[in-house]
């Protein structure tokens, strides 16, 4: 049998509002806490043939594009699918049009399947507890409503760690158009992100970069940008802020070199660092040392 892939597509919640939401599954006994981050499911787990990925990657880059973000969404208060389906779930509102939007656009194969139940935008709490249990939980958490901005959207693929198998995220896209480069041929398409998609890590070699660091799970700490032409990947930057300060590695196919895709990738990759406003007064950059020197007073090469 062909390998496959048990993935997901899911907006997800960054902190503070997950670690509020995180609390409350924690009160509630979620079993499912350790595996999974707050988030808003659009497409659930499906199994992706491996010869799928990148037209499942090209999908979530299109649904993206076609949606402008952020997404301003709220969260709360607590409901339930009883007696239809065990689940405690906190209502989500806001601007649902954009979020059904972006669901239509990313539900199209390869990312589609069957469905048990109609499409709710809901994030889960708990699933799989007593029914008593539940509408005891729902009764009791009350007051509880947050706002979210929503930026980008995730394929979550499970994978089996240490600890067990956890929904982890694979590729991911900021919502809106991406930068278009049309100078000197072939339309260059850059998208952001945070998350180094298996494509863009067998690029950028062993180990991925932003593997590294003591804040390699806040996702907050790094930037990733990928640039395409003709639907081709044809060069990465990474971005990631570490405690001995920031990092940036601009990775270029070898068929692709020589034709300015290093020199806007750069570019594009500390604009998106200053945009997140990290504090660092030079970026250490791996890789050949001749690119940066010649490219950037701010990305600087060791010595």
């Amino acid at each position: 049998m062909a390998p496959r892939r048990r993935v997901g597509v899911v907006v997800l919640l960054d902190a503070p509002v997950a670690d509020w939401i995180d609390g409350v599954r924690r009160a509630a006994g979620d079993s499912s806490i350790d595996r999974i981050r707050p988030h808003v499911t659009l497409v659930p787990p499906l199994n992706l043939k491996e010869g799928d990925l990148e037209a499942g990657l090209a999908r979530l880059r299109a649904a993206a594009a076609a949606v402008e973000g952020p997404l301003e969404l709220t969260v709360g208060p607590p409901a339930t699918f009883l007696p239809a389906n065990p689940v405690l779930y906190l209502e989500v509102g806001g601007d649902l049009v954009g979020l059904r939007a972006l669901r239509d656009a990313v539900f199209v194969p390869p990312l589609q399947r069957s469905l048990s139940w109609p499409w709710v935008p809901h994030l889960t709490l708990a699933d799989g507890l007593p029914h008593e249990r539940i509408e005891m939980l729902a009764r009791g958490i009350t007051g509880f409503a947050a706002r979210a901005s929503i930026e980008r959207v995730t394929l979550l693929e499970e994978r089996h760690t240490d600890g067990g198998r956890r929904w982890v995220p694979a590729a991911d896209a900021a919502l809106g158009p991406p930068s278009v480069i049309a100078r000197g041929g072939l339309p260059l398409t850059m998208t952001e992100g945070r998350t180094v998609n298996p494509f863009g890590a067998e690029l950028l070699g062993s180990p991925v970069p932003v593997a590294l660091g003591t804040h390699a799970d806040d996702p907050r700490r790094r930037v990733v940008l990928e640039a395409h032409r003709e639907g081709i990947l044809v060069g990465v930057a990474v971005a990631w802020l570490a405690d001995d300060g920031g990092h940036v590695r601009v990775t270029v196919a070898a068929g692709q070199r020589g034709t300015g895709v290093g020199s806007h990738l750069l570019a594009a990759v500390e604009n998106a660092v200053r945009r997140q406003g990290w504090d660092c007064p030079v970026l250490q950059a791996e890789g050949p040392p001749e690119f940066y020197r010649a490219r950037s007073a701010w990305s600087r090469p060791p010595g």
